[in-house]
Formats: C-alpha cells, sequence, structure tokens
C-alpha cells in the first residue's frame, strides 16, 4: 500500500486522533496540576508533602507496565477508586488520559518546582512588600519561572505521546477506541504490517522532532 494509503486508512487516522485528543486534555491537566504540585513541594517538609513528592516522582523509576497495574487496582472496578465511579476509568478514554496524565507529571513538576525554590529570594521580598501568598505565585513567581513552566510541558507531553505500559494497562488497546498511536505501532508489528508501522513511527517521530525543536529553541533565547 502506498504512503498516501496508509496515512488516509481508518486504522491509521483513528489512533491518530485519539493521540491528538488525549494529548490535549492531559496536556491540560499537566499545565495545572504541574504549576499547583510543584508549587506546593516549595513549601517547608511535611508527611503529606514527602508522600506526594513520592507519589509524584514514582513513575520516573518504577517500570510503566508495573505502574498501570497499580493503578488499575486502584481505579478499577472493584477498586478503592473505580468502584465509586459509575462509568469506569479503565478501558475508556478516560483510562487513556489519566495514563498520560500519570507518566508526565514528573516531567513537568520538577522543572517548576526547581524552578520555583530558585526564585526564593523573590517570593521574600514580595512577602516583606505585604503581598499575599497567592499574590506573590501569581504575580512574581510564575511569570519568573514561565520559560521552566513551558519546557516542562512539553517534555510531559513527549513522555504521554509515547505512553505504552501504563496505556496499555488502563486503556485495553481495544481496537478502533483506546488504541492510541503508540500502541497501533505494536499492533502493527504484531500483525506482520511493517509499512503502517513505520508510518505511524515516523508520525510520532514528528511530534518528537517539533518539540525537541521547541525545546532548543528555548534554551538558546
Amino acid at each position: 500500500m502506498s504512503l498516501l494509503g496508509i496515512l488516509t486508512e481508518p486504522q491509521t487516522l483513528g489512533p491518530l486522533w485519539l493521540t491528538v485528543r488525549v494529548l490535549a486534555v492531559a496536556g491540560a491537566l499537566h499545565l495545572a496540576a504541574g504549576v499547583l504540585v510543584g508549587y506546593y513541594l516549595t513549601g517547608r517538609k511535611t508527611v503529606m508533602r514527602s508522600v506526594v513528592d513520592f507519589l509524584v516522582t514514582l513513575p520516573l523509576v518504577f517500570p510503566p507496565i508495573a505502574t498501570g497495574f497499580a493503578l488499575l487496582l486502584l481505579l478499577g472496578r472493584n477498586g478503592p477508586i473505580g468502584r465509586f465511579v459509575t462509568d469506569g476509568l479503565v478501558f475508556s478514554f478516560w483510562g487513556l488520559v489519566i495514563a498520560s496524565f500519570v507518566a508526565g507529571l514528573p516531567l513537568m513538576v520538577k522543572p517548576v518546582e526547581a524552578a520555583l525554590r530558585g526564585g526564593s529570594q523573590l517570593a521574600e521580598v514580595s512577602r516583606v512588600l505585604g503581598k499575599s501568598e497567592w499574590q506573590t505565585f501569581w504575580l512574581v513567581l510564575l511569570p519568573n519561572v514561565r520559560r521552566s513552566v513551558i519546557s516542562g510541558w512539553f517534555l510531559a507531553l513527549g513522555r504521554s505521546l509515547g505512553e505504552v505500559g501504563i496505556t496499555l494497562m488502563l486503556g485495553g488497546n481495544i481496537l478502533g477506541r483506546t488504541n492510541t498511536l503508540s500502541l497501533e505501532i505494536y499492533n502493527a508489528v504484531f500483525s506482520g504490517e511493517f509499512d503502517r508501522a513505520v508510518v505511524l513511527s515516523c508520525i510520532i517521530g514528528l511530534f518528537s522532532l517539533a518539540i525537541y525543536l521547541v525545546l532548543k529553541r528555548m534554551s538558546a533565547v
């Protein structure tokens, strides 16, 4: 089959559109939660902050498939969280969003946290001038770390784009429903459709290249 034929067939367009939708929702969550969690972790060290820091960092050091299995136990229909959700979270679009969000969150939170810690002197000055904590955050700290926020966001998107292990456990790789681009590459290879696997890999490669170029440009400014 020709390149154009592979690009326009439903088996390619479906996973591509699904991946774009997942990245859009997960990216919005990364932007909001990543900044707030990063700011929270800069506070005085407590047991709760240590627990949050551990949970956020865990996907970086724990095997993705094991992380996905742990989330499956929590969010499944019989899990402590999933049993309270009527429509279910796993094997659905929202399972894919959760997988992407969890996978990319550490790469969003850690740069933001480090940048905010570096601006501690600005925060002290702001407080001395009578600004509240939220005024200090929104008007002083956040503008000062915007480059780290943007860089972390793109890193999180890149990690989410290539996520397989957690996505496989929470999404189930249901054809036509939860098979993202990364999972569809696996499906294509498994079924012997190597031409389609190459095309899908190139699509993800273009996304990754765009993210790399943006990060490279930001580092050069």
